[in-house]
């Protein structure tokens, strides 16, 4: 099964840039599709793969930061190709 998922993080500090970039190149390392945005992230690829990449790399970015939220939407199937018709 595909997904496509929209990552936002946000560490809750004032040098919050380091953290948001070492999280993207991570994102970029896996085999999946990334695009990015100034808003967000989204990452593309079948179900289990994605998660079972996306859980460690979760887990090890919280364990480094001290207050740190992520906004995570995900949608069944795959929206890469998705472009707006309005």
């Amino acid at each position: 099964m595909k997904l496509s998922i929209e990552l936002t993080l946000t560490p809750l500090r004032q040098d919050y840039i380091p953290t948001i970039k070492s999280f993207i190149l991570s994102l970029r390392s896996l085999d999946f599709i990334v695009k990015e945005n100034p808003l967000s992230t989204q990452v593309y690829g079948d179900f289990d793969s994605v998660m079972q990449e996306l859980i460690p790399l979760i887990r090890n970015t919280f364990q480094n930061e001290e207050a740190i939220i992520l906004h995570l939407k995900m949608v069944k199937g795959d929206r890469s190709q998705y472009e707006p018709n309005f």
